[in-house]
């Protein structure tokens, strides 16, 4: 929590500030920097990118913020740290990158991404922890505190219920109460409550029909009333539409700096007062106590030992890759004659593409590690990394390799344009090309062992003809060195899946909602998320949530169960040294009133054990997981009746049980059971529209716009497809996608950039485009999109850019 001191610092401070200068205070000064107040003790602080690395733009980069980044460390990507579920990894993360950002004078660091792995085709999947929202609370309060430890701030993001890529800074997420009570929005309160994160990053998303950036509901009945959260209030990178009704709503402050755009509607709602001075000082105030928080995290940093932090990375990847199989193959002897195929075994995915793009520092290549280590590898291309169709005249070097070798070891990957920011995923699938090459190797060299990475699930159907599995992620920079450490015995596999890995996309539960309509995406499935869904069903999974195998072996006894704890005796009965993730589930009570999934995550814990040894192990329960959401009285209360506890190594594989009793009133069910039969069975397929709005309390938006709608501040270059101006602006766009190249190397590849634009409403483009566009500019590109006065506002758009040419020069 803030201090007294330091607020009432801030309050004096704006007190002295002109109705200008506070409005300039609210809105960014540029893509990365607060307004520069120096004379008034507010100076200038810098915000950077940098979830699992820094990713802070050099100098002489450009004003959209797309220029090249620093040199910096690359740590394993969210999806890989959840999967440690190591409280202690994650603070070990969050301190390095804390010290990294002191040493480049970066006051906070725009991570950590805390949206639940709704579908695994979400193209940013590989920046959230987990399908659990227990799971990613642990994982984000461990992180917040160990950057914010090092006198820098996070930023918590991104809040609420942006849970895909397709069409995400304009759509709605429709879904019900208690389901973003329980799933969606945990994540985000534990940390703000327990971790006080110095920002949160409101998302582009629609939620309750209005858009989360002007949300009072979300910003400021929930977060600040409910959550007694006191930071400040972040939008994300163009998620403003009204800044007025933004800044009354309880959001601070508006990125990037785009005061231009915005000046005109601010000044004119201070004067009819729908925006009040008192909610402009609260803002003001809100920014200032960043400042103030920074200056006084400032600490004499020397320079990032970037050497020192690869080992780190090294040893946090070997607990973020998961063993997915093996039947004895691993670990290999050191002179075990390998051949290691595919292109990813030379040049590694791990990480993704967008704005948590590293520049990194020395990334290393499992074949590059085994030569290092002086293993007998060889290594065969077999395929490229952007190949799509099996070619059997360039696998045929690689089967004859193969085919010599004692070990097969394939290095199979996503392509970069699947684990991409502003992209989804269109199927779960690997590659054909790889599918088809793993399937012949395995027919000339029975001994095949697979190595994937990839920032989310992927089907599997060539499993049962590979001896070993071992999921890397995307395991940062060492990632190939850490690969050998793991195939080579020199490091115990302990990590496991934090989501389930589906045997098919149609097994998934959201899959007949996902991405929805143009104008948003119904949660319809409710509770029924991942494992939820899966273990109510007992649907078959490739790999259970929570799965990962080690290469000794542990037995669970004595267990002893409470309400707020488990204790049991956990014993490494193998001949290694290892450890272990043992988890709790709680069942709830049979023939409830209201509908609940079969289990949910309740504690867990990960304890090492040298081989041999036995050691008592205490896990915390969650309360809330003998609770639910009462939209009626608008709080948890607890579900009272007897709870299995189940103690396991996944969510399938129980080894031990216990129970207890929960005390509290009846319940008395919102809504009559017989009125929601499919949510009782679990029946996600044949949810009705009447069972959904029941659950809403309102009727389903409407999945399409109106026809004959205008485009306007709000709607995007797809939307405007359909005219001559926008049909037009699109073959310009592709047409410049080779030009575009250069700038945007880092962030992913032209062709995922291209799609992301014409999904890019036109206040984002007006906002990213670095103070070119002025606010007349960007009514006469509306009025071009919809093919009014085009002599007229072709004229409005050279005179704006005559003006931004201007201010450009200016800043020069």
């Amino acid at each position: 929590m803030l201090s007294q001191d330091l607020r009432n610092r801030a309050k004096e401070i704006v007190q002295t500030l002109t109705a200008e200068e506070k409005l300039r205070l609210i809105n960014g000064a540029d893509q990365w920097h607060t307004i520069d107040l120096s004379a008034k003790g507010l100076p200038p602080v810098m915000v950077s990118d940098g979830p699992h690395g820094l990713r802070k733009q050099e100098s002489a980069g450009n004003p959209l913020g797309l220029g090249a980044s620093i040199k910096t460390v690359c740590f394993p990507t969210a999806a890989g740290t959840a999967a440690s579920w190591n409280r202690a990894l994650l603070r070990q993360l969050g301190e390095s990158l804390g010290e990294i950002a002191q040493s480049e004078d970066v006051s906070v660091v725009l991570g950590p991404a805390v949206n639940i792995k709704r579908s695994p085709l979400c193209g940013r999947n590989f920046e959230y922890f987990s399908e659990d929202p227990y799971l990613s609370g642990e994982m984000a309060v461990a992180y917040t505190e160990g950057v914010q430890s090092r006198g820098v701030g996070v930023s918590l993001k991104h809040f609420a219920a942006n849970n895909q890529e397709t069409r995400r800074m304009t759509a709605e997420s429709v879904a019900d109460e208690r389901t973003l009570r329980e799933i969606y929005y945990p994540s985000f309160e534990q940390t703000v409550k327990r971790a006080d994160p110095w920002t949160v990053m409101c998302s582009y998303n629609k939620l309750y029909g209005e858009y989360v950036s002007e949300s009072k509901k979300v910003l400021t009945d929930l977060l600040r009333g409910e959550w007694d959260y006191d930071g400040m209030v972040v939008s994300d990178w163009g998620a403003t539409s009204d800044r007025a009704k933004a800044a009354a709503a309880g959001q601070d402050l508006s990125m990037p700096g785009a005061y231009l755009l915005f000046e005109k509607e601010l000044k004119d709602a201070l004067a009819n007062g729908s925006l009040t001075e008192e909610q402009l000082n609260t803002a003001c105030e809100n920014v200032a106590c960043l400042v103030l928080r920074a200056a006084e995290g400032k600490a004499a940093a020397p320079c990032a030992d970037n050497a020192a932090y690869h080992e780190t990375a090294r040893r946090m990847a070997t607990e973020t890759m998961p063993l997915l199989k093996n039947d004895g193959i691993l670990p290999l002897s050191k002179d075990t004659k390998a051949a290691f195929l595919g292109a990813f075994a030379e040049a590694p995915r791990f990480q993704g593409g967008g704005s948590s793009h590293v520049n990194a520092y020395k990334p290393t290549s499992a074949v590059a590690a085994a030569a290092a280590a002086g293993l007998s590898v060889t290594y065969s291309k077999a395929f490229g990394l952007h190949d799509f169709h099996y070619d059997s005249i360039a696998a045929a070097p690689a089967l004859q390799a193969a085919k010599e070798a004692e070990v097969a070891v394939i290095f199979a990957a996503l392509p970069d344009n699947m684990d991409n920011e502003a992209l989804d995923r269109k199927n779960i699938d690997l590659p054909p090309c790889q599918t088809e090459f793993i399937r012949k190797c395995a027919e000339v060299q029975p001994n095949t062992v697979v190595v994937l990475m990839n920032g989310s699930a992927v089907r599997m159907p060539w499993a049962p003809h590979a001896r070993a599995i071992l999921e890397s992620y995307l395991g940062g920079e060492a990632v190939g060195e850490a690969q050998i450490d793991l195939l080579y015995g020199d490091a115990n596999p302990s990590a496991k899946l934090a989501e389930s890995f589906p045997l098919a996309m149609e097994d998934v539960p959201c899959h007949t909602y996902f991405p929805g309509s143009k104008t948003g995406t119904e949660y319809r499935e409710g509770l029924y998320v991942g494992y939820r869904y899966y273990d109510s069903t007992g649907k078959d999974v490739q790999f259970p949530f929570g799965h990962g195998l080690s290469y000794t072996a542990f037995k669970y006894s004595t267990p002893r169960c409470s309400p707020d704890k488990v204790t049991l005796r956990v014993t490494n009965t193998g001949e290694r040294d290892g450890a272990e993730i043992v988890q709790v589930y709680a069942a709830p009570p049979l023939g409830g009133v209201i509908y609940r999934p079969e289990q949910v995550l309740c504690g867990f814990e990960k304890v090492e054990l040298a081989a041999g040894e036995s050691k008592r192990v205490s896990i915390q329960l969650d309360v809330r997981a003998f609770q639910f959401y009462d939209t009626a009285k608008a709080a948890f209360v607890p579900c009272p009746g007897s709870y299995e506890l189940r103690i396991g190594a996944s969510s399938r594989d129980i080894r031990l049980r216990g129970s207890v009793t929960i005390e509290g009133d009846r319940i008395q069910a919102p809504i009559p059971k017989d009125a929601l039969p499919h949510y009782f069975a679990a029946d996600v397929e044949n949810i009705t529209d009447a069972e959904f709005e029941l659950l809403l309390g309102h009727p389903i938006p409407a999945s399409d716009f109106a026809p004959g709608r205008r485009i306007g501040w709000n709607e995007t270059l797809d939307d405007a497809a359909d005219g001559k101006a926008g049909r037009f602006i699109g073959k310009v766009i592709r047409k410049s996608l080779g030009l575009l190249a250069p700038l945007v190397e880092e962030l992913g590849s032209p062709e995922v950039l291209l799609g992301s634009a014409f999904e890019m409403p036109v206040r984002v483009i007006a906002q990213w485009a670095g103070g070119f566009m002025d606010r007349p500019m960007a009514d006469s590109f509306i009025s071009l999109l919809n093919d009014e006065h085009i002599l007229k506002s072709l004229f409005g758009l050279g005179t704006g850019a005559m003006r931004g040419l201007k201010r450009m020069l200016c800043k020069k």
